[in-house]
């Protein structure tokens, strides 16, 4: 089922370790295309396009976009009780950890008389994206709004694919999450046409344009982040989820295959990798994943996910050759499973989240952990971050000067500026001197 990659004895270097790196053939740009009209159609049509996209998607034409505040509360109060009590933990534990995200302000002094107040300015309205395809997320309700709450953010959006079984309405158990958060603008509507309408609002629905849109969703919710970013800000282009894990000849071979299996199960493109350097480890992991995953309720699509190209085996030398195979790979959930974690761990630079020990698995993190389960996919963990409280704030410098320290340095703005060929600049500051 899932097939090895045997790099012992090799040293490749960084680039080639891109190259060997396994990854789902299904690329966010051959989305680009569709999800761009569909973007188009909600702007020129409104809530029109919206009904007509459902229909076409989602197998429903909805009664009404708005979800009702009365609906939301109803979904509330049908909450399984454990599920409610488990949606509550996870709110205040990521609320927790969320408000760790939020810088101090503070102010240094250049000169006396002069001040820089470097503050954190949330935004005025966000749109929180759920999906609701092939699975029920209300954990992703937590994970995209309590951050722009602890952030301050004051409006949020949330929409999500309308469900031909509850009517064309959002999933209750996702209404039942929002309906706990206090979120009562919730839209039941998906794909590439809600990040559209999220982006440039839909007049005749009274839905108002966001400044970030987060959340995860497929490929062409991807794509579509990416062609409204710069419009609106983003958090990432989730893709489909990855999980990579580095483990020796210590680690329990069950435990690993039932956190590849775990991830695998999301979606079929879900990348499912581990690296060790253990052969014995490695061949008693393919015996337990081959026997568990057929276990599974899901386990076609599971099936599918760890036989893809984007799933493998891959077999090093050592501890470091793995970090190195991890770091290139940049995964959005990487677990640590060794004689010496702590020792692996400083080898690791590229992460989303890093999950240390064998009682740390991604599924922790996914739900109650308190850490956020919005993560980079596709290697972006080599360069962005996950989801947090600073996605929805924006840094602010706040500049105060007196007369005496811009007097102090106006001879060498106004020489900075002549050799700038902007003598303009200058003068601007020797106007505040040379005036009557």
């Amino acid at each position: 089922m899932l097939k090895t990659t045997d790099l012992r004895g090799q040293t490749p270097s960084r680039a080639e370790l891109l190259a060997l790196i396994p990854r789902s053939a299904a690329d966010i740009s051959t989305a680009a295309a569709a999800a761009q009209t569909l973007i188009d159609d909600v702007r020129h049509r409104g809530s029109e396009a919206l009904l007509e996209q459902a229909e076409r998607f989602d197998r429903v034409r909805p009664t009404a976009l708005r979800v009702s505040a009365a609906d939301i509360e109803r979904a509330v109060e049908a909450l399984d009780p454990l599920v409610r009590a488990a949606l509550t933990e996870s709110i205040a534990r990521v609320t927790e950890a969320s408000r760790a995200q939020v810088p101090e302000p503070r102010t240094t002094y250049p000169a006396p008389g002069a001040s820089i107040l470097q503050r954190w300015q949330p935004v005025a309205r966000a749109g929180v994206y759920v999906p609701g395809g092939k699975a029920v997320y209300p954990s992703s309700v937590v994970m995209n709004v309590v951050p722009a709450q602890i952030a301050g953010v004051p409006s949020i959006a949330l929409v999500s694919p309308a469900q031909a079984e509850f009517g064309g309405s959002v999933h209750p158990v996702i209404l039942g999450a929002a309906g706990l958060l206090g979120v009562d603008e919730v839209y039941a509507i998906g794909g590439a046409g809600a990040i559209g309408a999220l982006a440039y609002g839909v007049p005749d629905l009274d839905l108002e344009p966001v400044q970030v849109i987060t959340g995860p969703g497929n490929n062409f919710v991807a794509a579509a982040k990416r062609l409204v970013r710069g419009v609106v800000g983003i958090d990432a282009e989730a893709g489909a989820t990855e999980i990579l894990v580095i483990a020796d000849a210590t680690a329990d071979p069950v435990l690993v295959a039932v956190d590849l299996i775990s991830q695998a199960e999301h979606d079929e493109n879900a990348s499912a990798v581990l690296v060790t350097d253990s052969v014995d480890l490695g061949r008693r992991v393919a015996d337990e994943v081959a026997r568990l995953a057929p276990l599974t309720l899901s386990a076609e699509r599971v099936a599918t996910a760890l036989a893809g190209e984007q799933s493998a085996i891959v077999l090093v030398d050592d501890l470091a050759a793995a970090a190195a195979f991890s770091n290139a790979y940049g995964p959005e959930h990487l677990e640590i499973q060794t004689a010496d974690d702590d020792a692996a761990l400083a080898l690791i630079e590229n992460a989303g989240a890093v999950f240390v020990g064998p009682h740390t698995p991604v599924s922790l993190g996914d739900y109650l952990a308190g850490s956020n389960h919005v993560l980079p996919t596709g290697g972006q963990a080599r360069y962005s971050s996950g989801l947090g409280a600073y996605t929805f704030l924006r840094p602010q410098q706040i500049v105060r000067y007196a007369a005496e320290p811009l007097e102090a340095v106006s001879e060498r703005l106004v020489a900075l500026s002549r050799a700038e060929l902007l003598p303009a600049h200058g003068e601007a500051v020797a106007a505040r001197f040379t005036r009557p």
